[in-house]
């Protein structure tokens, strides 16, 4: 299924948590993908209620130097139980810019919420 273009809108305060907690971690990149949270619009969702969503960076921004499109941080999610029920991908375009946020699930059900930090960790239900 192709995402589904919406008008741009910033960053939800869901989204732009997990998006900083996952850059938080230190790898080449890193620095210059935080530095363009200001600067990102959502430009699509996956689906209808799909909390994956495209993403696009307003230029002026600090461009990264990333060697691939995936950035490279396991950012797995956890229930309250701690069973595994997916990951975080958050994808750049040719390693440059924020591309995607992607909450790749293995329950049986689509997410509704992208998940919460608790205690450093990705947790759902949110």
């Amino acid at each position: 299924m192709a995402p589904l273009s919406i008008d741009p809108r910033p960053l939800n305060t869901d989204e732009r948590a997990v998006l900083a907690h996952i850059l938080s971690a230190e790898f080449s990149g890193s620095s210059q993908l935080r530095s363009q949270l200001d600067r990102t619009e959502v430009i699509a969702v996956w689906g209808p209620d799909s909390v994956s969503v495209d993403l696009q960076v307003r230029e002026p921004c600090e461009h990264a130097a990333l060697p691939e499109a995936l950035v490279p941080v396991d950012a797995h999610v956890h229930d309250p139980s701690g069973a595994y029920v997916g990951e975080i991908l958050v994808w750049t375009d040719r390693g440059a810019t924020l591309a995607a946020l992607e909450f790749a699930w293995v329950t049986h059900e689509m997410p509704m919420s992208l998940p919460a930090i608790v205690n450093g960790q990705l947790s759902w239900p949110a």
